[in-house]
């Protein structure tokens, strides 16, 4: 962080051994080990608040991959985006139509009509079926209160997953804003 050993820094600081992760880890890991998600194998915690993240878990540990972003699907393009969605919102990251500028409650709030708020979420989660297959989804975050998602998504992801079926639950997560914090003391299990 600022190009310094924040963590190593940290430790020497307070004379103890620390873990950090990223809070949409914290978040999958929490609802992958006894939250909605306990009985999965392979779980992806989506953050839908003032920004978008995500969290991979697998058989309770969290995967980071080798570059530490693994996850960070709010950080990659829309998909199936149409003519009036091109070139895309430019986002923080400096690259325009990520899936953050689209889902993140800013935008939820931006956008007059549910249904193409959801057809979004549905290309984007639909995306990442296609590519890890998860055992459940988890959504966190404000925008993931809109109780109608959990009845509409299931449909609309099915139209954009390259499967002639698709069963994975999308479940909403077990402990709330609390997941984050949860799973952060979860590090050390």
């Amino acid at each position: 962080m600022i190009g310094r050993p924040l963590q190593h820094d940290l430790e020497r600081r307070l004379q103890r051994e620390i873990r950090t992760a990223n809070d949409a880890n914290c978040f999958a890991l929490s609802e992958a080990v006894d939250g909605a998600a306990k009985d999965a194998r392979v779980v992806f915690g989506a953050i839908l608040g003032t920004g978008v993240g995500g969290g991979l878990v697998v058989d309770r540990h969290v995967h980071v991959g080798p570059n530490a972003i693994a996850g960070e699907w709010g950080h990659v393009p829309l998909p199936w985006r149409s003519d009036d969605e091109l070139p895309g919102p430019r986002c923080y990251c400096g690259k325009d139509g990520c899936i953050e500028t689209f889902l993140a409650g800013p935008a939820f709030a931006r956008e007059p009509e549910l249904a193409r708020y959801e057809d979004r979420l549905a290309r984007a989660l639909a995306m990442l079926v296609t590519m890890l297959d998860p055992d459940a989804i988890v959504l966190g975050g404000g925008v993931s209160n809109v109780a109608q998602l959990y009845d509409d998504l299931p449909r609309l992801v099915a139209r954009y997953v390259f499967s002639d079926t698709f069963d994975t639950p999308i479940l909403r997560a077990a402990h709330g804003d609390s997941s984050g914090v949860r799973g952060a003391a979860m590090l050390w299990s």
